[in-house]
């Protein structure tokens, strides 16, 4: 079972679109999927909620109470939705039960200054210093050709971690969240919207 931890301390990067998102284009793969909501806003549970009957089946998993209960199959996939502020124990806890972790970010100064600190954090965990983990940092909401995305593609160069890739602001994304889909539900997104997703599903599975 493959655990994929969504988390940023810094609230509104879109941490459950990404979470939503990569379990519906797992799922649409034929892959057997989770989604673990550890927010106590449990936004990711109201998705799957709304999620219409006949789309790909995605299995919820309520994390949000701290308990982590593994689903009892060895093959599979489960998206964590991480919860926002994320420190002390439950951060340890979280990062020790992934397999990789997956860190949106917006291109912004705030966000950049925030999110650099949360991943040093990161970094200093055991599981990620031993190599058992690894940091998967992508851009979020982006709009081509703005200074501030250009700022943030030479940040995360400089710093070490560079971004895998970049996810453009499409309004679709809003309108999925309100009817439980995504992207990759039929009918599915764009060629180049879908795209800009592959190099995170390629390193994931």
């Amino acid at each position: 079972m493959r655990r994929i931890l969504i988390v940023n301390s810094k609230g509104g990067c879109g941490k459950t679109t990404f979470a939503t998102t990569l379990a519906a284009a797992f799922a649409a793969k034929g892959k057997r999927v989770f989604l673990a909501d550890a927010d106590r806003q449990r936004s990711s549970l109201a998705w799957l909620k709304r999620r219409p009957q006949g789309l790909p089946p995605i299995h919820a998993l309520d994390w949000s109470k701290g308990d982590h209960e593994m689903p009892d199959v060895s093959q599979g996939f489960i998206f964590i939705d991480g919860p926002g502020g994320l420190r002390g124990e439950r951060a340890k806890d979280l990062v020790a039960e992934a397999d990789d972790i997956v860190v949106p970010i917006m291109p912004s100064a705030f966000d950049w200054d925030a999110t650099v600190a949360f991943l040093r954090r990161l970094s200093e965990m055991k599981r990620i210093r031993k190599g058992k983990a690894e940091i998967l940092v992508v851009a979020n909401r982006v709009r081509r050709g703005r200074a501030d995305l250009a700022q943030l593609q030479q940040q995360a160069q400089d710093a070490g971690y560079p971004l895998l890739t970049e996810i453009a602001d499409r309004v679709a994304y809003a309108r999925h969240a309100a009817s439980g889909s995504s992207v990759f539900d039929p009918p599915a997104a764009s060629a180049d919207v879908l795209a800009q997703w592959h190099p995170l599903i390629q390193a994931l599975d």
